[in-house]
């Protein structure tokens, strides 16, 4: 080894001892009759002192260094001189006194410096991966990511789980979001594609009879991205055979109850909570609510139905719905323009028609621009529902369900925000079960998996299937971590017939579901028994556990919201002798048209 220390390994026990270090010029420090320098490692820094008992040439050579030229040093732990000490540094009370300096490599004028407070846009840091991972909060991230990973792997190999590594290439089975495709140079005209979740391979694995399955996988989809969504992304993944839905739930909760003590210091009490889906929509709008705080959607519309304003009477009438959220204690936080901008909010992003509101008075008395088309009896009905009182804001959307849902769960999340209603350092945690098993696609008019298509329905639900599919609700569970996904997970269909009927009514004929499913169809036959699993986001885990708003913060190396490496220039042109190999001919925009 070139070093016999790292950066932040020596303390005041190793004093007089001879040491060699390598790592980067943190800072550097010039004060006349000497040079200070702090050495950085992934581990941490150590002040490195260059005086005239360094040597005229190594004070020569010290002059020459700047931040995050690579260096080695070897010198004499001394302790710092009275009053110098650095409490902020785990190695503040000690220095090292150079007698040789190597310098390794020298950097050029950087981009932007991995110390520096004001980062620069993303962008940049994104095209200079490789100075922002130097940042002390990257190298702590990627850490508790390494740690998370291994906490998860010895808590299911002590559960008796096996490790089973699930194929890269496999076959296309479109569903869902797009799949990454390769094409394959020995089969002309044929494809793999990428596995958006390795869910077809371990339920097979169930049937082989390994009945505890975890895996750390890569997966991929060529969807739309947002903050919290990367192109390629890693999963925890689970597989259980012979189990019910609590069993899966239950080797979870033990992972969230470990987690939770060993990362941050919570104990939390299990079981976790569980709420139904219809329950989450009803009260927060949302599949995934964040329970930090209150604030539930109220229901308006029988009171709607009765008033003479003309806006919520219409959509009371036409079986659309009115539902708001009391803000308490907002009244004098939000002026008429700050409601203009919530209003806006509202409608430009999640398509509400507008957005009402009162605020509740000194004396009691609800006050709004639209309160003269109430009565005085009418608008104490409101208060009286809404639960307010003297300095409470009461918000309403009026509109289908839906829109109610979003743009009410969007305005709760904000003014959770502005408002300070939670510590942004706790943690909550919930399950969210019985979700519906198929949604209806208006444009196609047909139905869609709402989870995927191999989700088991709930035994009392079968009589729906055929009659009324919008009535089945699954056996399916997702886990909320702070009103974000953290898990989703379901019990699997293992009988041929029922799974040959869920196809059926997502508009697969047979012949289609031999096609693309034959593999998995054929396994059901052969004494496939009751399974089901779960997979958990690890990068989103990351960014939870850590405390962080963006996702790519918890990835060494992620893609843009346009799914582009900005560092290595992916993706990218390939030479057209491999195109010739892979006989695949690149179309121009304007073929494509015609």
């Amino acid at each position: 080894m070139l070093r016999t220390h790292t950066c932040g390994e020596l303390r005041s026990a190793q004093i007089g001892l001879e040491v060699t270090l390598c790592g980067w010029v943190d800072s550097y420090r010039d004060h006349g009759g000497g040079l200070f320098i702090d050495l950085r490692d992934r581990y941490g820094k150590t002040q490195v002192v260059f005086s005239p008992e360094s040597g005229a040439a190594v004070q020569e050579a010290s002059r020459g260094l700047r931040c995050e030229d690579v260096i080695k040093v070897r010198g004499t732990i001394h302790a710092r001189p009275e009053g110098t000490v650095n409490p902020k540094l785990i190695t503040g009370e000690i220095e090292l006194r150079c007698v040789e300096l190597v310098v390794l490599n020298k950097c050029k004028n950087p981009p932007f410096l991995p110390t520096q407070q004001d980062l620069p846009g993303e962008d940049l840091r994104l095209k200079h991966r490789y100075l922002d991972l130097r940042r002390p909060v990257m190298q702590e991230t990627l850490l508790l990511r390494s740690r998370i990973i291994k906490m998860m792997r010895d808590y299911f190999e002590e559960h008796q789980f096996i490790d089973v590594e699930t194929p890269i290439l496999g076959r296309s089975t479109p569903e869902g979001a797009r799949d990454y495709l390769v094409p394959s140079r020995v089969h002309h005209g044929h494809f793999y594609a990428l596995p958006q979740s390795p869910q077809l391979y371990k339920q097979i694995l169930m049937m082989a009879g390994y009945d505890r399955y975890v895996q750390v996988a890569r997966c991929f989809r060529d969807e739309d991205l947002r903050a919290d969504r990367q192109p390629e992304f890693t999963q925890l993944d689970v597989e259980m055979a012979f189990v019910e839905k609590d069993d899966v739930i239950g080797i979870i909760d033990g992972l969230v109850q470990k987690s939770a003590k060993e990362l941050k210091g919570i104990d939390v009490q299990l079981p976790l909570p569980q709420m139904t889906f219809d329950e989450a929509m009803e009260r927060y709008g949302h599949d995934a609510p964040d329970l930090r705080f209150g604030m539930e959607l109220i229901d308006a519309t029988d009171l709607a139905g009765e008033c003479d304003f003309r806006v919520f009477k219409a959509v009371a009438e036409a079986g659309n719905r009115v539902r708001g959220i009391n803000a308490k204690g907002a009244a004098d936080k939000y002026s008429r323009r700050l409601i203009d901008e919530l209003t806006e909010f509202v409608s430009n992003d999640f398509g509400a028609k507008g957005l009402a509101w009162f605020k509740c008075e000194a004396d009691g008395k609800l006050n709004s621009p639209i309160a003269k088309n109430f009565s005085e009896e009418m608008l104490a009905k409101f208060k009286e529902r809404f639960d307010a009182e003297p300095g409470d804001m009461i918000l309403i959307v009026a509109d289908k369900f839906s829109v109610t849902c979003k743009a009410l769960y969007a305005l709760r999340k904000r003014l959770g925000a502005e408002l300070k209603l939670y510590d942004p350092k706790t943690m909550h945690f919930s399950w969210i079960v019985e979700f519906p098993m198929f949604e209806h696609d208006e444009e196609e008019d047909r139905w869609v998996a709402m989870h995927h298509p191999f989700t088991a329905p709930r035994p009392q639900d079968l009589q729906f299937l055929e009659s009324d599919p919008g009535k089945c609700r699954a056996v399916a569970y997702d886990l909320v971590i702070n009103g974000s996904e953290a898990g989703g997970g379901t019990i699997r269909i293992h009988d041929n017939a029922i799974q040959q009927k869920v196809f059926g009514l997502l508009g697969m004929s047979e012949e289609d579901a031999k096609e693309r499913f034959g593999f998995l169809l054929d396994a059901l036959q052969f004494g496939a028994p009751p399974h089901g699993g779960i997979a958990l986001g690890i990068d989103r885990w990351v960014m939870l556990f850590g405390g962080l708003d963006n996702i790519r913060d918890c990835i060494a190396f992620p893609k843009t919201q346009r799914a582009a490496d900005l560092m290595t220039d992916a993706p990218g042109e390939v030479d057209r002798k491999q195109l010739e190999e892979l006989a695949i001919k690149i179309l121009r925009q304007d073929e494509l048209k015609k």
